[in-house]
């Protein structure tokens, strides 16, 4: 077999990873759901709801939809979409409304493009999509250097497949990092502040008026949709099959940037708080910042169960690789006595770790 025949094997089965490591968005296939797998009346406020990686930003807007990881049945390798179904209308919008679905990348990620030399790479995004019949804007926006470039898009009642190509940018390096700095944006909903310009075709200094030009509105109606899965960006102008990851793969790859953290230990320092300690399940983006899905419930291994009278965690110390925290608000510790976590014999509460971009 000759060289290229091989090559073009290789090629040909990219989607069983022969050409792995080309997809740099993470949780494309909505395998992940960490944080809840369903949240309702999303609009008042940006954030990660439901599938990681997929962040929601907002302003003024009086629409809401709920949001969720949705079983799919009706498109073949993909279990799994990223649903949005209107709940509550916006039909008279403001000029600065905006409904944006995002990824958001570090610079260390994105070096491959070589954005900002003079053989810069082009950007391909590609990705399945259905729901009610809309025509939505993907704004490619450079954080590091204040840059966008943008193209319409069309939403059909079945699924279908769309490719986007963005053409390279010679002007501006990508910061190399582990800070923000791309967004991917679809725009799903947009004022006259982000639509009323011209939609730029190629790289340009950002205008706002230009951001999501030609975007329709998701809010039109209550019971308006639209799924998204499978989605890749990748090198260059050709859009390749999409780059399959196994859900261990996929949630380590997430875990950099959200987690639970799996157990801890430390000792009581007086009746009703404890020192916690416990290391991460995956090195992270940056040391997190800490949460709680509830009352944390810990033992000492000689008596009953502690559990909270109200969720709290304050952060001592930490590092990517581990925290160092205090948890208050028990009764009858004992001062000294190490206490392990957390238990679930009553709860199933969890800390969490937030590195997010």
């Amino acid at each position: 077999m000759s060289r290229a025949r091989e090559f073009a094997d290789l090629a040909g089965s990219a989607d069983a990873g022969g050409l792995s490591g080309r997809n740099v968005i993470t949780n494309g296939a909505v395998q992940v759901a960490q944080r809840a797998t369903s949240v309702t009346d999303i609009g008042g406020a940006d954030g990660y709801f439901t599938a990681d990686r997929w962040k929601v930003f907002v302003a003024s807007l009086a629409g809401r939809v709920t949001q969720s990881q949705a079983s799919v049945t009706d498109l073949a390798g993909f279990p799994n979409s990223l649903k949005h179904e209107v709940t509550t209308a916006d039909t008279s919008i403001s000029a600065g409304e905006a409904f944006q679905l995002s990824q958001v990348f570090e610079g260390q990620d994105l070096q491959s493009f070589k954005k900002g030399y003079s053989d810069a790479e082009e950007f391909t995004f590609s990705f399945y999509v259905k729901g009610t019949a809309k025509t939505y804007c993907v704004e490619m926006y450079d954080g590091d250097n204040t840059r966008h470039v943008a193209q319409t898009f069309s939403v059909t009642s079945s699924w279908s497949r769309v490719e986007l190509t963005f053409p390279a940018d010679t002007t501006g390096k990508f910061d190399d990092d582990n800070a923000l700095s791309l967004y991917l944006i679809i725009w799903l909903h947009a004022g006259s502040n982000y639509a009323s310009g011209s939609l730029p075709a190629t790289w340009a200094s950002v205008s706002n008026a230009n951001r999501a030009v030609g975007t329709e509105s998701l809010f039109s109606a209550t019971s308006n949709t639209f799924e998204i899965t499978g989605a890749q960006l990748e090198v260059g102008s050709q859009a390749t099959p999409f780059e399959y990851r196994s859900f261990a793969d996929e949630l380590r790859r997430c875990q950099r940037y959200f987690a639970e953290l799996p157990s801890f230990s430390g000792p009581g320092t007086g009746t009703t708080d404890s020192r916690g300690m416990g290391s991460h399940v995956v090195q992270m983006r940056a040391a997190p910042t800490l949460g709680t899905t509830g009352v944390l419930n810990i033992t000492d291994g000689y008596s009953y169960d502690r559990v909270q009278s109200s969720a709290s965690v304050a952060l001592i110390a930490n590092s990517p690789d581990f925290s160092f925290f205090n948890m208050p608000n028990f009764s009858s510790i004992t001062g000294g006595r190490i206490h392990f976590g957390p238990r679930d014999s009553s709860n199933t509460n969890r800390i969490t770790l937030d590195a997010e971009l």
